[in-house]
């Protein structure tokens, strides 16, 4: 079935503002023409509409990069998140206490269907030398505590299909070995991970539940091994376990045992 125009221009206006992400601040015209395999034509007049409304912006040298009404309306979706609201003020005081960096991060597929665990707040370490994870970001399942959380308290049909997915992209992975750890972090309530993701990053992740019971995010701490020994990420373990129910039961959790 053909698609109608109005369709297909939305369509590929998504597709040019997907090419922006973090390690992709700034496009070119020829960049992105090639990125989306449309003509040089229609490429430049998406543009020109997206920097006439704000979503873009043409830098001096010709390339293009978020325009301030991109910004505004990633800030009011921010604002329009109900977790992303009631979590933040745990965030702001756990990591007051802590002096380390404190995210909320969900499980989100890509464009490609590929989850991970998206960062969607954070607040950062106030020592000069800290973890930042930087909203937006995506993380990988298998090698940091909060995508343990995330993959521990899926259903188990769910949890398996995943884990599936996950062999075929890690071939390394020792399933069965992962499976017993997920069961581990489920029945302890809480993850850990030291130099997982990479050498020298100490992390710790609890599970938010909703007024159903459902997982809804991870409430993840994460700091360098040279100030957290694994005593002290034992004991940020139980901070972070305590505030994410904290943040549960004000989205209406309510454990039955």
């Amino acid at each position: 079935m053909k698609q109608q125009a109005g369709t297909q221009t939305i369509q590929r206006v998504f597709q040019i503002l997907a090419l922006f992400d973090d390690d992709h601040p700034v496009r070119s015209l020829p960049e992105m023409v090639e990125l989306t395999a449309l003509n040089k034509t229609t490429v430049f007049r998406l543009l020109t509409a997206l920097e006439h409304e704000g979503y873009l912006q043409r830098l001096p040298d010709g390339d293009y990069t978020f325009g301030s009404e991109a910004i505004a309306l990633g800030g009011r979706a921010m604002r329009a998140n109900k977790l992303r609201a009631t979590a933040h003020p745990y965030l702001k005081t756990v990591a007051k206490a802590t002096k380390e960096t404190i995210t909320l991060e969900i499980l989100s597929a890509d464009k490609q269907g590929q989850l991970s665990a998206l960062v969607v707040d954070e607040v950062v370490s106030s020592h000069l030398i800290g973890i930042t994870q930087y909203i937006g970001s995506r993380l990988p399942l298998t090698s940091t505590s909060s995508g343990k959380v995330l993959l521990a308290w899926q259903p188990i049909e769910e949890r398996e299909l995943i884990l599936e997915a996950l062999e075929k992209e890690h071939p390394t992975l020792d399933l069965e070995n992962f499976t017993t750890q997920l069961d581990a972090i489920q029945l302890a309530g809480i993850a850990t991970t030291q130099n997982e993701l990479e050498l020298g990053v100490m992390a710790t992740a609890a599970p938010i539940f909703d007024a159903m019971g459902n997982l809804r995010a991870t409430l993840s701490l994460a700091g360098p091994s040279m100030r957290i020994t694994p005593d002290r990420l034992a004991e940020f373990a139980a901070q972070i376990q305590t505030t994410a129910l904290e943040i549960s039961h004000e989205l209406g959790y309510r454990p039955t045992a």
